[in-house]
């Protein structure tokens, strides 16, 4: 039976380090804004079905603007952290009837759709993207580790990763995982 996969891309924090005119996701990176520029590389994978979570900032007109079947999934408690919005995907992901998620940063904009696809092809519960060696994202996570997921706080699936090292395959991937987490970061990549 096939795997169904959804990518996910998490979208719900407030980026209280960026001190721009508007909020990090919105802010202008060579044309696009940096969500836009994130969920262009998601959507340049091949997966079963996409979904960003939002919570602090309206992120609909962009998603508008790039159309396509791209679910939207309210995070109403994203203040408590990123675990939320995890938790957040995982029960959208079980109400579809998908299998894994796999899940990225809105602010890494860099992540390429080949790193997304590489990790989503992993059959293992949980792979996990790396970048010369060191852990970032994307994730896939099988329904299997989703009752293990934290409810809150900003570790999402690291605290399953530490629990159980041997469930996690990590994945090389090419592309930089670089955060868009400040003005000075924007600059930099810009």
């Amino acid at each position: 039976m096939p795997v169904s996969t959804a990518g996910v891309l998490l979208a719900a924090g407030a980026g209280t380090r960026f001190a721009g005119p508007q909020h990090k996701l919105l802010a202008e990176l060579d044309g696009e804004s940096v969500v836009s520029r994130a969920l262009g590389s998601l959507l340049g994978a091949s997966l079963d079905a996409v979904a960003v979570v939002t919570g602090a900032v309206d992120v609909s007109g962009v998603l508008a603007a790039i159309g396509g079947d791209i679910a939207v999934i309210d995070n109403d408690r994203w203040e408590s952290g990123i675990a939320s919005s995890v938790r957040c995907a995982a029960s959208w992901a079980a109400r579809q009837g998908h299998d894994a998620i796999v899940v990225g940063l809105a602010d890494q904009p860099f992540v390429t759709a080949a790193a997304w696809q590489a990790v989503a092809d992993c059959a293992a519960p949980i792979a996990v993207g790396t970048y010369g060696g060191r852990r970032r994202n994307p994730v896939r996570l099988a329904r299997e580790v989703w009752p293990l997921l934290p409810y809150g706080g900003d570790d999402g699936g690291r605290t399953v990763m530490r629990r159980f090292p041997e469930i996690v395959v990590p994945i090389a991937c090419e592309g930089l995982p670089d955060d868009i987490d400040t003005v000075e970061d924007l600059r930099r990549w810009s």
